[in-house]
């Protein structure tokens, strides 16, 4: 992913600095809760004494679904009716317990079940007016990851 003609949409969600994208959130230093988009405050005891959490990058498909329809800005990806292709869309649940609501990379029903083990990853999502490439984050089945096989 050449830093001149693509970008990552979500990279304050991300870091992949020493190895493979991991997600980062926050955690309470008073209680404990976790939290992914990283935020200021705890919504469980309120206090705002918040650090960086890695969240990682492996969890167990909690739910999902199919996408089978163009979704409106700025959740599309520049797709057209005609162009539009179906996509999963799922809930990961981290070893943390914090659930992430992602695209996955699979969109065949009959490779999805809910417990199977996901890995996170980056794919292209669009492109801006401009021709650069956007990629943003999808979770991988895992069996998918470790064959290195097509994704969907």
């Amino acid at each position: 992913m050449p830093a001149h003609q693509s970008r990552l949409a979500c990279s304050h969600l991300l870091t992949s600095s020493d190895g493979p994208p991991r997600l980062i959130g926050s955690r309470c230093r008073n209680c404990g809760e976790v939290y992914f988009a990283a935020g200021e405050g705890c919504t469980s005891c309120r206090s705002t004494s918040m650090d960086s959490f890695d969240i990682g990058r492996e969890g167990i498909l909690w739910s999902w679904t199919i996408q089978s329809f163009l979704p409106k800005a700025p959740y599309n990806s520049g797709e057209t009716e005609a162009d539009f292709k179906p996509y999963g869309v799922g809930y990961v649940e981290m070893p943390s317990g914090v659930k992430i609501e992602s695209r996955l990379s699979v969109a065949d029903s009959a490779k999805l079940k809910i417990g199977m083990s996901m890995t996170l990853a980056v794919e292209p999502y669009g492109k801006t007016p401009d021709g650069e490439g956007i990629f943003t984050f999808v979770f991988v089945p895992t069996q998918q990851t470790m064959e290195g096989t097509d994704n969907g």
